[in-house]
């Protein structure tokens, strides 16, 4: 081209203009609204000309191209996709409206009687049209979980949303009590595990006890008898603990109680399910423990303990819930004899009878509370 030549550009024709202001909007996210000042400001329409661009956003309104909506009492449009517009040159006025309302509800689905209210339509006709877009696979019913009586639609590409579905912990609108019973299961053992010391009969601790009851000989008769007790309740406590592995409580300002995000993420990497929890999702079945009275959460930290006897009951194996998946049978697991009582040394005391102020056992010189508070 001469570049001496004063000839001015052609101007591009309506029909170049609409193409080419519609493949720019295509360019952006599938739900961009665009305004008037939106579209001038892409530089498609020559000299900024209302009027050139009323034309093209008519006429693309009209191919189906633009989606016309109404934003603040503004006009305001839409891209739809040529294969959506497609869509619409093979339906009828009245199945063109049905589907539209049902398009504009998006991924929460619209109720046939709201459809029915915004359509105007008999209730003859608007099943119809129903109907006829279900066999054209263009819709689909969905059943919701607050409201699983009512015949509600969405468009047959979407995925309902959470809201509608309820999330993971239902299937088909179904509660699926199986999966929230595992998922909570293996959340409870993860605070367990992260809640309590566990201490095994081969622990230093349970030696050095039994080495100091092992020289009773070199006393009187009186205070024999009085170990012969004692030893008899620690061999028991013993045969205990070789099923049950003690639990001990962490040190005060132990920062290590599981939190949401350490929970969540643990459970996601763990491979149970091939579900990917959210947090939101995970406080949900937390609450169920907490309620439940399995798990309590620290006020300091965030983050969730296991509630002692739960704790038992998880580490024994035993820990169930009833037919109705309800509450949990918290006095499985639990060591035979052992009470809130009997965790302080009074409760499981095999001298208790003797214990008398200035007698041979007393609580000021109680060698039980000492060894107690060692931890």
């Amino acid at each position: 081209m001469d570049l001496d030549d004063p000839t001015p550009p052609a101007t591009p024709s309506p029909q170049e203009i609409k193409t080419a202001l519609y493949a720019r909007c295509a360019c952006f996210p599938a739900d961009t609204i665009f305004s008037q000042d939106d579209l001038l400001d892409l530089g498609i329409i020559p000299k900024n000309d209302l009027n050139n661009l009323l034309q093209c956003t008519k006429k693309l309104t009209q191919e189906g191209l633009f989606k016309l909506l109404s934003r603040e009492g503004r006009a305001v449009w839409r891209v739809v996709k040529k294969e959506d517009a497609q869509k619409y040159k093979t339906l009828s006025a009245d199945e063109a409206l049905v589907y539209s309302l049902i398009e504009s509800a998006s991924r929460e689905g619209i109720w046939s009687r709201i459809l029915r209210s915004k359509s105007g339509l008999h209730m003859t006709i608007m099943t119809r049209c129903l109907k006829a877009l279900e066999g054209k696979s263009y819709i689909k019913q969905i059943k919701t979980v607050k409201f699983p009586q009512r015949k509600t639609y969405m468009l047959a590409g979407l995925q309902p949303s959470e809201d509608v579905t309820g999330g993971p912990f239902y299937t088909d609108g179904v509660l699926d009590d199986e999966f929230v019973h595992q998922m909570a299961k293996w959340a409870e053992r993860y605070i367990v595990g992260r809640s309590w010391y566990q201490r095994s009969p081969s622990d230093p601790r349970y030696q050095h006890q039994a080495a100091k009851t092992s020289s009773t000989h070199h006393q009187p008769a009186a205070k024999q008898k009085l170990e012969a007790k004692r030893n008899f309740a620690l061999e028991r406590s013993s045969s205990i603990s070789n099923k049950h592995k003690e639990l001990l409580p962490f040190p005060p300002g132990y920062m290590g109680y599981p939190t949401i995000p350490e929970i969540t993420k643990a459970i996601n990497g763990s491979g149970l399910s091939a579900v990917v929890m959210k947090e939101v999702e995970m406080k949900q079945l937390l609450d169920i423990l907490v309620w439940d009275g399995r798990v309590e959460k620290n006020r300091l930290t965030g983050g969730y303990k296991a509630v002692k006897q739960a704790a038992l009951a998880v580490l024994s194996g035993k820990a169930r819930t009833d037919e109705e998946g309800g509450g949990v049978d918290e006095t499985e697991g639990r060591i035979e004899g052992e009470s809130a009582l009997t965790e302080a040394p009074c409760g499981k005391c095999p001298v208790l009878g003797f214990c008398e102020e200035e007698g041979p056992v007393n609580a000021r010189t109680c060698e039980y509370f000492a060894e107690w508070l060692e931890i």
